[in-house]
């Protein structure tokens, strides 16, 4: 019988090691290639073969650890901070014949074009939501609190704003209000976008005005990386920022522990809705 192998690029968060358990669940070896100072070799020690962490940049290394274990079928999943390509890239030698390549910084070039390197050595990426198909909400509200009118305004015009964005390879989420854009996702990530959010709607004489938190997929989304994720930490941020709608793409968002995700919202009078 032949073992079933698939190899796991691991950045921080609980969506690479939801998809290493799954993994095993089905009866697969899995073999972890962790971002240094992001995915944490602790949170594996029951999911998988072999963990080995690599500093940002280190491609040859990594398309070697994968090659050696003879894995040909790879996963990219969790969060790993924009801003480590500007302060925490140590590439080997492959690595920086790869950057002096490319043509810019962007999430999706970087990413597509290190998908082309693997494939040069035999190894093929898989949707990076692979065995957590469970976790994509069908539209519907999913929270006991339903949008207002002025919310699902707010909604509308967010989604709108959120895909245009996306489009450009900003961010995959914004803030609005009144037809107007409070917050823009950059390279800070979603968190500290809602809670930078919530400072400008404390000190704005519009405070009382339906805001919405809304996040999407990209136009054109490679399903193989860098999909919308919101999970528990999400709905802690809207709570702290005093916003009480998050709207996310219907089927292209992953939502990870989902029941508790709901608890919450309906704890904290938050409107959660796939749109």
């Amino acid at each position: 019988m032949t073992t079933k192998k698939i190899g796991l690029i691991a950045g921080e968060g609980k969506m690479p090691v939801y998809i290493a358990q799954k993994a095993v669940s089905k009866g697969y070896e899995v073999y972890v290639a962790g971002a240094k100072g992001n995915a944490k070799e602790e949170d594996f020690k029951t999911c998988a073969c072999v963990f080995q962490a690599f500093r940002l940049g280190q491609l040859g290394a990594g398309i070697r650890f994968f090659k050696e274990h003879g894995v040909t079928r790879v996963v990219m999943a969790g969060r790993v901070q924009h801003t480590s390509i500007f302060s925490n890239l140590m590439p080997d030698l492959r690595g920086a014949k790869f950057l002096a390549s490319l043509k810019n910084m962007q999430t999706k070039t970087i990413l597509s074009r290190i998908m082309d390197e693997f494939k040069k050595d035999g190894i093929e990426f898989e949707n990076s939501a692979l065995f957590l198909e469970d976790f994509m909400p069908q539209k519907g509200v999913l929270s006991s609190r339903t949008p207002t009118q002025e919310e699902q305004q707010a909604i509308a015009f967010g989604y709108k704003t959120a895909k245009a964005i996306a489009a450009l390879d900003i961010g995959l989420t914004c803030v609005v209000s009144q037809n107007a854009v409070i917050a823009v996702e950059g390279m800070e990530g979603t968190d500290r976008c809602i809670l930078r959010a919530g400072e400008l709607y404390k000190n704005s004489a519009e405070k009382k005005a339906a805001v919405a938190v809304v996040k999407v997929a990209r136009p054109d989304q490679d399903s193989r990386f860098d999909l919308p994720v919101i999970g528990k930490g999400t709905v802690e941020s809207l709570r702290k920022a005093g916003i009480g709608v998050l709207a996310f793409e219907a089927e292209k968002t992953l939502v990870l522990d989902l029941e508790d995700v709901i608890h919450l919202a309906d704890k904290y009078g938050i409107c959660l809705a796939a749109v």
